[in-house]
């Protein structure tokens, strides 16, 4: 079994961790919903529209 180094050399990856912040936003805004969240409700918690305006310029 090989360990990791202990000290600085952990490489992060920001796409990655992006994703998983999603995810966990996704898995709050569904436990606390009554019904099944909506297109609608995904695209507001993955903040669809902000990224959307931020490509635009």
């Amino acid at each position: 079994m090989r360990v990791a180094p202990v000290g600085g050399t952990a490489v992060q990856d920001h796409v990655a961790l992006a994703e998983i912040e999603l995810c966990g936003d996704l898995i709050i805004a569904a436990s606390a919903a009554r019904e099944r969240l909506s297109m609608e409700s995904i695209d507001e918690v993955l903040r669809v529209a902000e990224e959307r305006e931020r490509e635009r310029g």
